[in-house]
């Protein structure tokens, strides 16, 4: 890719991201919804390759797992594309159990011996894990619009970067080379 165009890919990108980031935010729960179909639409996916997997004649060792998996991926894509708001709300709440379990460990590891970081750190880190964690799992549906706003936020951030660095680069380019006073440029062969 010749630099010409990456400036422009980077331009592009960049406002992808600011208007995803945009509507993710100003409409969280469509967001949320259309995420889930999506990963449903990728679990249906998965969950009939593994199918095709176990099927295969030239399969060897674990027919069972691909199947088992192939099952949970169709249950799992039905449930996302039929009903996405209580798939979003379920992967909230596991995800809020997660953020309690990791906050409980941090607490733990804070107080042994081989800490790579100062033990108020860690204690923050865990308190805030679990905060975010018992906000997920007591309120799963306004958790998930939560992440797509945070989603939103992190999209519009990149996409101001990924614009600004694509603008700079094409400063860069409209911009000659110049010499430091004092100095000659090299000469030329020729």
């Amino acid at each position: 890719m010749n630099t010409d165009a990456g400036w422009k890919v980077l331009v592009a990108r960049g406002v992808i991201g600011v208007v995803f980031g945009i509507l993710a935010v100003v409409w969280p729960v469509s967001t949320v919804t259309a995420l889930m179909v999506l990963w449903g639409i990728w679990a249906l996916v998965e969950g009939i390759s593994c199918l095709v997997q176990a099927t295969r004649p030239e399969t060897t060792g674990h027919r069972l797992g691909s199947v088992v998996l192939g099952v949970v991926g169709l249950v799992a894509a039905f449930f996302a594309i039929f009903s996405p708001q209580v798939t979003a709300e379920t992967l909230t709440w596991i995800v809020g159990i997660w953020l309690v379990i990791r906050g409980l460990f941090e607490v733990v590891g804070a107080f042994s011996n081989s800490l790579l970081a100062p033990r108020w750190l860690i204690l923050l880190s865990a308190a805030l894990s679990i905060l975010l964690g018992v906000f997920f799992v007591a309120n799963p549906g306004r958790g998930a619009v939560g992440i797509a706003v945070l989603l939103g936020i992190i999209a519009l951030a990149w996409g101001i970067v990924f614009v600004a660095a694509g603008l700079l680069i094409r400063r860069d380019l409209a911009t000659p080379a110049r010499t430091e006073p004092g100095h000659t440029a090299p000469p030329t062969s020729g």
